[in-house]
């Protein structure tokens, strides 16, 4: 099964990538409006969303955004289904990478280095990309229950070699540990919703919620240096991925202290990705739920 989705992925990637880039635009764009307008999927959820972040904008500029956002959601999803056929001329022409000179400093360290990310613009391109580059890459990424599908997708994801790690697995903690240990890279996502026993409430644009403090956690534990990751597209459409400088851990008199300082440290700097690139972020999860002690 796993070699015929990987011919199947191929095959369909090589038809793909033979279509003009302004022939995927319009149809990512024509296919957003019939999602968002027509089918109204999550609408509810994505203008509650923005109104959150952007209180003092128009409804009609609320709008605006989020057919730009689903519209680099297909887009994004078009170019996954290229990676088994993308060469290095269109990763020449269509990928641009800045700040690598931050994440060179930090592996300078010789502590591994932990990668503070969301789900902005295309994040399985950045991940296969600084992979490409020759940085030793792994990734906390939930699995798909259903296996051929699971195949799919992290057959096509791990093609430039990243690797990717359960993000509750029984021994994730220790395969953590190793991965920093063998002084890899390691992403962790911190933009949707965490409860207990994994979470911390913590606010994000101002409202209380629920983050995911293991970042924190193993950034304490191993004083491996942490870095923002991110990426956007730019006027021409390219993935432009981009790093930026280390983020100083925040200690606190307590473990507990820190935790939570430096987790709400973390979303202050997502917050501001967010508004830089408000077209870019995936708006429609749910990423403020109440937080709820006893749950």
């Amino acid at each position: 099964m796993r070699c015929f989705l990987a011919f199947v992925g191929k095959t369909l990637s090589r038809i793909l990538i033979r279509i003009p880039d302004s022939w995927r635009w319009f149809f990512c764009s024509f296919i957003a409006v019939i999602i968002y307008d027509g089918l109204r999927f999550r609408r509810r959820v994505i203008l509650q969303n923005l109104k959150i972040v952007f209180p003092d904008r128009s409804l009609k500029e609320h709008h605006r955004i989020a057919r730009a956002s689903i519209k680099n959601i297909l887009y994004s999803f078009y170019e996954f289904c290229l990676l088994p056929s993308i060469d290095e001329a269109w990763i020449q022409s269509h990928v641009v990478f800045k700040g690598l000179n931050h994440l060179d400093q930090a592996m300078k360290k010789d502590k591994g280095v932990l990668l503070l990310s969301l789900h902005l613009g295309h994040g399985d391109m950045a991940i296969s990309m600084i992979a490409h580059r020759g940085y030793p890459l792994s990734v906390i990424s939930k699995h798909f229950k259903v296996k051929w599908l699971n195949d799919f997708w992290f057959g096509t994801r791990t093609r430039f070699g990243a690797h990717f790690l359960d993000p509750h697995g029984r021994n994730s903690s220790f395969d953590i540990l190793k991965i920093l240990k063998q002084k890899r890279l390691l992403i962790f996502v911190l933009d949707q919703y965490m409860g207990p026993p994994y979470g911390l409430e913590t606010t994000f644009f101002g409202v209380k919620t629920g983050t995911a403090y293991g970042l924190s956690l193993f950034a304490l534990k191993t004083g491996a240096p942490v870095l923002p990751v991110w990426t956007y597209r730019d006027g021409s459409g390219r993935n432009v991925i981009e790093l930026g400088e280390e983020i100083a851990m925040e200690q606190k008199s307590s473990k507990e202290d820190t935790l939570l300082t430096t987790t709400q440290k973390y979303n202050y700097v997502l917050e501001k990705l967010i508004l830089q690139h408000p077209e870019d972020w995936l708006w429609i999860h749910r990423r403020w739920k109440k937080y709820l002690s006893d749950e």
